[in-house]
């Protein structure tokens, strides 16, 4: 018997050490917050709260008053407890896309609005994630930015199965916003074109091209932008340098308003860019050398 309690005191103490090496049980995630990200590779992945997310106002986003208008919509259809689609936003960089998204999630979150990013090497964990949160009073947004796909990549499968396409329906209170700068995610080549026919005067893509299109075709709405005219670009300018000028506490004049548009264009040209990021951009440095003056 003192060998067989020798025994298991041996085995009590080594299965201890093995614990130790163990990585800890991720913790619960903390449901008080109203953003986050999930960490992680698959099932061993974890929701962690973000304490200082981006806050955007949606009166700081001008000229794509279209597009804040339909999503807007949406996710007050969604909040409400009706049917709302998953949103793609889609077209040129800087534009909104991302800040849209930001400005949705701080407009709404006190109404139960959460926000969780996710990147796009983790979307192979969206069943997992989606378990983690199904049932939940809060309705959440699932929150991709950038996302797109090399064609060697598989991992948009889990997408498309995700949106429409699995056994499993979506939980009534998951809906996913993504941003690209592709129309259909993936790319798309000249000799693909080459495999579409013409039957009966339609014409009908060839296989290549089906695949490619179902992805983002899962996606009820598409929300197009588009880079901005010099004048919206301008008035964007002028808008954040107020902003700024108004939250440093700044009394100085700007300087005169063909100074400023003058060296935001040669800002604008400089990145290769009008768009509401350069302005953006222009804007905090112009703002940053008056304070400093």
């Amino acid at each position: 018997m003192s060998e067989i309690r020798q025994f298991l005191q041996h085995a009590t103490q080594l299965m201890q050490r093995v614990e130790a090496l163990l990585p800890a049980p991720p913790e619960a995630p903390d449901f008080t917050a109203h953003s986050f990200r999930w960490r992680g590779d698959g099932r061993d992945g974890q929701l962690e709260a973000v304490r200082r997310p981006h806050r955007l106002a949606l009166d700081d986003l001008l000229c794509i008053e279209h597009q804040r208008r339909v999503i807007e919509h949406n996710t007050r259809q969604f909040l409400a407890g009706r049917t709302a689609n998953n949103v793609l936003l889609w077209g040129s960089r800087g534009t909104g896309k991302s800040s849209l998204i930001k400005a949705i999630f701080t407009a709404y979150a006190e109404q139960g609005l959460r926000l969780i990013e996710i990147d796009k090497d983790d979307l192979v964990a969206l069943p997992y994630l989606i378990e983690a949160i199904d049932g939940r009073e809060e309705r959440f947004i699932l929150y991709c930015d950038d996302l797109s796909f090399e064609a060697s990549e598989s991992s948009y499968k889990t997408l498309k199965a995700v949106l429409d396409g699995s056994i499993s329906a979506a939980p009534d209170n998951v809906l996913i916003y993504a941003t690209s700068n592709r129309r259909h995610l993936l790319p798309e080549f000249q000799h693909e074109n080459q495999d579409a026919r013409m039957i009966d005067g339609e014409i009908h893509l060839g296989d290549s091209s089906e695949e490619k299109i179902s992805l983002s075709d899962r996606f009820g709405l598409w929300l197009s932008f588009y880079p901005f005219s010099q004048e919206q670009y301008l008035r964007v300018v002028h808008h954040w340098l107020a902003r700024l000028s108004e939250s440093q506490g700044s009394t100085a004049p700007l300087a005169e308003a063909e100074t400023i548009e003058r060296e935001a264009l040669q800002w604008a040209l400089t990145r290769g860019s009008r768009s509401g990021r350069t302005a953006w951009q222009f804007a905090r440095d112009w703002a940053g050398r008056l304070h400093n003056a």
